[in-house]
């Protein structure tokens, strides 16, 4: 699966604005044929959105006379993506102007997705009898597609699995790669479903400068971080896209089947792919999708093609997704449903991007105890004030303070984080103190992780790899044995 996280370089403002022409055409050259409503329904859509992105990207509506860059009908200038106040996101860019992140109730609405609200969290509360993640309980997963619907099912007694990935780019994840994974691992063990993990192995070979043999090689390596989060093997499927599409027909059929019900300009508009792109990047998103359907995993689900799929995902993965949904009941399949995640912050702050060729920008999963101090102490972008003296008397700005978006994500105690804001924003505790309290949680975590990894072996990795029956709750009166 593409990162959960997002990429390395997204479409230019000029990129857009084609996709936007090219599917503009498209809508014309259906409505001249008479295509079907739901053909010229699904392409209006794409346009609609394709214009979105381009507003948040530039700033400005899309005017098919005016290239971005170009002098504007009355004589004005442009305004250039990159100088936008806007946030922009897609699977490959994440791009914000503020220093406390992307506005994602904005996005919510961009992407027209729907708040996880204290409805729905509560309402997951009763259906599991859990106390909610952490992550639900402070808006770290924010917004969902349908996820009332795969309660439904559930209360009803019916069958959902677990679908997440991970595009292995480099040997070392980070602890921002561990998101996703630390809440499905909550997930499938409150709802006690089986769980999928697509490692998009093919995907980072076709984006980057990398040889075959070093994706799968770090495939097998990141298997062994994700297996460490304590996933159960009777319920977990890890595979490799290089090795699981050459041995599963019904994998592959899947992807035949997404290719052919999405249009070369359907796929250009959505992601941005340019025509000097190669056609493995053109098709990739229809592998991508494949796993959102059960029957991609037959010896799992038993050649059944009607058992919905939920997908815990960073937001910038919606676009996928999004394709997907549209393709599913074409295709006699239901739509997945996602849970969407915010991003986690680099170290240097929540406007500038994660890099594996920066070792500076976040805390690296073989990080030492010592690493882990001096890059939060040295690189961890402060909301703290210029002297003590200011600090103390107008307090720091949590909002923006990284050591403290971490806490955010890793403190399990909702009343100790709730006690630092309310110490950090009075200015009764200092910067030196809140890295200090960010490092005293991270050393242990990571420790402990490393631990668990230690004890993974090169046959568990293949235990997890093998595609064989899984083991969970709804099996016993779901499926014919």
């Amino acid at each position: 699966m593409a990162d959960m996280r997002n990429g390395e370089a997204g479409a230019s403002a000029l990129e857009l604005f084609n996709s936007i022409t090219t599917q503009g055409e498209l809508v014309r050259s259906l409505k001249a044929q008479k295509a079907s409503k739901e053909e010229i329904d699904s392409a209006v859509k794409m346009l609609l959105s394709l214009k979105m992105s381009y507003k948040a990207a530039l700033g400005e509506d899309y005017k098919a006379d005016c290239p971005p860059g170009s002098t504007a009908p009355d004589g004005s200038s442009e305004t250039n993506g990159t100088d936008s106040n806007e946030d922009f996101v897609d699977p490959w860019t994440v791009r914000t102007s503020s220093a406390k992140g992307v506005d994602y109730d904005k996005l919510i609405v961009q992407f027209g997705s729907s708040k996880i609200d204290k409805e729905l969290i509560n309402r997951i509360e009763r259906a599991t009898g859990q106390r909610p993640h952490r992550f639900l309980r402070r808006g770290i997963f924010f917004s969902h597609r349908d996820m009332n619907q795969v309660l439904d099912a559930y209360e009803n007694r019916k069958p959902f699995y677990l679908y997440t990935g991970r595009g292995p780019s480099s040997e070392a994840m980070h602890v921002g790669h561990l998101i996703p994974f630390i809440f499905t691992k909550w997930l499938q063990d409150v709802f006690d479903v089986p769980l999928v993990v697509q490692m998009s192995d093919d995907e980072k070979y076709l984006w980057k400068d990398l040889t075959v043999e070093q994706v799968y090689g770090y495939t097998l390596e990141n298997v062994k971080d994700i297996i460490a989060c304590g996933f159960d093997v009777n319920k977990t499927f890890i595979f490799s896209d290089l090795d699981y599409m050459g041995m599963s027909p019904g994998f592959y059929k899947n992807v035949v089947k997404i290719q052919k019900h999405v249009t070369f300009n359907q796929v250009k508009g959505i992601f941005g792919f340019s025509d000097s792109d190669c056609i493995g990047k053109i098709s990739f998103p229809a592998i991508q999708a494949a796993p959102s359907f059960s029957s991609s995993f037959p010896q799992i689900f038993h050649n059944r093609t009607d058992v919905q799929c939920l997908i815990p995902c960073a937001i910038d993965q919606d676009p996928y997704f999004r394709m997907t949904r549209d393709v599913a009941p074409r295709i006699g399949y239901p739509k997945p449903a996602l849970l969407h995640s915010t991003f986690f912050p680099a170290l240097q702050g929540a406007q500038t991007k994660m890099s594996a060729s920066d070792p500076n920008s976040s805390i690296f999963l073989t990080d030492t105890a010592k690493q882990i101090k001096t890059k939060v102490n040295k690189h961890a972008f402060s909301g703290g004030r210029d002297t003590i003296e200011e600090h103390r008397q107008f307090g720091g700005n949590c909002d923006v303070d990284v050591s403290f978006m971490y806490l955010t994500f890793f403190l399990e105690d909702d009343d100790k984080l709730e006690q630092i804001r309310k110490d950090y924003s009075s200015g009764a505790m200092l910067t030196g103190e809140l890295k200090k309290t960010l490092i005293e949680v991270l050393q242990p975590l990571i420790a402990e992780h490393q631990a668990r990894r230690k004890e993974v072996t090169d046959e568990m990795v293949k235990e997890f790899m093998t595609p064989r029956k899984l083991s969970f709750h709804f099996q016993c009166f779901c499926f014919d044995t």
